[in-house]
């Protein structure tokens, strides 16, 4: 996959990881940042800081900040236009050139603005093409297949 090469070498040089899934678990695959989030818990190592934002991302700039990561990476389902489980590695001066439409109140891009203020960390977005946000639980096939397989390939990448 392309994203995981980019992914790599973003990581490479991390010294202190943040990650933010960001969705509402009630919208089925507008959750699959948080379902990757948990699925990480137990199984990185110390330097990453694992939150589960789901909607309200703003609420822990704080708690990113003073982690004082020098990377963070955000994981949200976005309306990209491609087929469901479609990932893409962005970096925020990216978002006004790719068409993403996302559900949450405040856009990705000035939460991005907002945590470069109060960090100095370099910040890239792991977005997903959702299949469903209608409500419910759980996250469709498609997404689940995704949100295992980058689940996956975060402990390898993490833990070396």
């Amino acid at each position: 996959m392309v994203y995981e090469g980019k992914l790599s070498r973003w990581l490479s040089k991390a010294e202190r990881i943040a990650i933010a899934g960001i969705g509402n678990p009630l919208r089925m695959d507008d959750s699959v940042g948080v379902k990757i989030v948990k699925d990480l818990r137990g199984k990185v190592p110390k330097n990453v800081y694992l939150v589960e934002c789901e909607t309200v991302p703003e609420s822990f700039v704080q708690p990113i900040a003073d982690f004082n990561p020098t990377h963070i990476l955000l994981i949200d389902a976005a309306i990209l236009g491609k087929k469901p489980g479609y990932r893409i590695l962005v970096e925020p001066s990216e978002l006004a050139s790719i068409p993403v439409v996302s559900t949450h109140t405040l856009p990705l891009s000035i939460f991005c603005n907002i945590l470069a203020k109060e960090t100095k960390a370099k910040i890239a977005l792991l977005l997903i093409e959702p299949k469903s946000s209608d409500f419910g639980t759980g996250l469709t096939p498609a997404v689940e297949g995704t949100a295992k397989e980058i689940a996956s390939f975060l402990v390898k990448a993490l833990n070396q």
